[in-house]
């Protein structure tokens, strides 16, 4: 028995056999006879490999989550980048590289142009680059970097490829095993977003592959081939382990009902249909924000009416009567799109976002707008705007769905009557939110945005993170007032955004009079067995 220590990204324990992952780093040919040839190559490689990040993109979306998913998104834009292309390009140019050499040299310098930076998360994007690089090279090569395992395993590697371990089967995945790695590294969102162990620090040779280990996550350890004692021990936790899923999910159908008989509505946060299966099997009531954000994330082009019509459609069907709230486009600030070319912001988080740019583009909010009306004909479907500031920017947009009303109803197309709310995201919604109540149904607090914009410290900036406090007494009275005023006109107001699944507030939400919650699927039965004990 050795016992291999590391550090913990994850917690949780896991035992099966170690798999380790070795890259492919076969020697590349450096010099070409045909420039004009390789900068073809290299433009043709570059559109397939954005192809497969898009594929897996959806299944990242699917089995991990909107985070993990993000991963692929990252890589796509640096895929993308000017300066990334620029430099592969100088290198068959200038250089006389083929481009294979040129991709590999590229990703070397980017890689160690973010090695040496500062900050610790914008050093974990070195792997970005060599990642995205790698993958480059294995399609240029014909060769293919997806991993071949038949039985569960614990996966080692030195670095761990996120592509070639979202593209297994979840249910061959047991943990993440890494000698690189950081708080900040893929391996870390991976393992949070498919909530498995994984530690990192830890280097492995060769001959521990295949043998038996226990991963300990919550202890960051390794121990390949244990004795008989530390497996029963270890197998003794894996049982209490699923003992515990199994109380979790015998809650699945139960109400979240506080002790003293107050009913509170759990919804579920999605990105997509495909997030359906995972409400329903954890519980949720309804969808309290469908992002529908990612159906142009995940396009060339602007989503037509038809398509847009279908994935609402979708989600109403498969919510089986349950509420589906679609929040309008919420495009802008640190979701950016090339094809919508907006104008370089000198601050993006103050700009032309969200409901700004649905009010100031008509004709991409009124294709959306109809697409939500034609989809709550087969479900029960509301409608929510975010990032309001301002009364008449509701009144608008009201303005503009009742236009669309009429249009189709007008074409003899079947339409429901959704619900009207908006997001509570920026003070000024807040002190006019006695206002706001008198125009809409409900509200839904975005504590992310509405913390980074009461405290003015963005989200998105790894160095403000001790000053980005999401329990800062500004922010919990910001949501109070919210409550007070929209209460005391008759309009309900739940809480969708990361606050809403931190359990060490949820007693004092629910002594604030918020009627529901709405968090990631995966976090919705903790949150009603802790809504039941109260």
């Amino acid at each position: 028995m050795k016992v291999y220590s590391g550090k913990s990204i994850n917690g949780s324990v896991a035992v099966g056999k170690i798999f380790i992952y070795s890259k492919n780093s076969a020697a590349v040919k450096e010099k070409a006879d045909d420039s004009a040839l390789e900068l073809s190559r290299y433009e043709n490689a570059s559109a397939a490999a954005c192809e497969q990040l898009d594929e897996l993109y959806q299944k990242a979306l699917a089995d991990a989550g909107v985070e993990a998913a993000g991963i692929f998104e990252f890589h796509r834009m640096m895929l993308e980048d000017d300066d990334y292309i620029d430099s592969v390009k100088e290198f068959i140019s200038d250089n006389g590289y083929t481009a294979e050499m040129a991709v590999k040299s590229t990703g070397k310098k980017f890689a160690a142009m973010f090695a040496e930076m500062d900050d610790e998360y914008m050093r974990a994007r070195s792997t970005d680059a060599k990642d995205v690089s790698d993958m480059l090279v294995s399609v240029l090569s014909g060769k293919s970097s997806r991993l071949n395992i038949n039985e569960p395993v614990i996966l080692a590697a030195e670095e761990l490829t996120p592509g070639g371990a979202i593209q297994l089967d979840k249910s061959k995945l047991l943990g993440f095993v890494t000698d690189i790695g950081s708080d900040n590294s893929h391996t870390a969102i991976l393992a949070r977003s498919l909530d498995l162990p994984a530690v990192y620090d830890v280097k492995l040779p060769e001959s521990c592959n295949g043998k038996m280990a226990i991963l300990d996550g919550c202890k960051g350890e390794l121990i390949i081939d244990p004795d008989s004692e530390t497996l029963e021990k270890a197998k003794a936790i894996l049982q209490k382990n699923e003992e515990r899923r199994l109380q979790l999910h015998a809650l699945k159908d139960l109400p979240a009902v506080t002790g003293d008989g107050r009913r509170i509505k759990l919804y579920a946060n999605i990105a997509g249909p495909e997030d359906v299966a995972d409400v329903l099997a954890n519980g949720g009531e309804g969808v309290g924000l469908f992002r529908t954000e990612f159906l142009y994330m995940n396009n060339d082009d602007y989503p037509t009416e038809e398509e847009q019509f279908a994935a609402y459609k979708a989600v109403a069907e498969g919510m089986k009567g349950k509420e589906v709230i679609i929040r309008t486009l919420d495009i802008g600030a640190d979701k950016q799109l090339d094809y919508m070319k907006m104008d370089n912001e000198v601050n993006p988080a103050l700009g032309c976002r969200a409901i700004r740019i649905c009010l100031t583009r008509p004709e991409i909010f009124r294709t959306q707008l109809r697409a939500i009306l034609r989809a709550s004909a087969y479900g029960n479907v509301s409608v929510m705007f975010p990032m309001i500031a301002s009364l008449w920017e509701v009144r608008e947009a009201k303005a503009m769905l009742e236009k669309c009303r009429q249009e189709l109803l007008g074409e003899g197309i079947d339409i429901g009557c959704p619900r009207v709310g908006v997001m509570i995201e920026t003070p000024a919604a807040v002190i006019i939110s006695d206002m706001l109540a008198e125009e809409v149904d409900f509200f839904s607090i975005g504590t992310n945005d509405l913390t980074q914009y009461t405290l003015a410290a963005d989200r998105q900036n790894p160095n403000l993170e001790k000053f980005v406090d999401t329990h800062n007494p500004a922010v919990l009275r910001m949501i109070r007032m919210t409550e007070e005023n929209a209460h005391a006109r008759g309009v309900s107001v739940a809480i969708c955004g990361e606050l809403g699944a931190d359990m060490t507030l949820t007693e004092e939400f629910l002594a604030m009079g918020i009627d529901g919650l709405s968090v990631a699927p995966p976090k919705l039965l903790p949150l009603k067995e802790k809504v039941r004990s109260l």
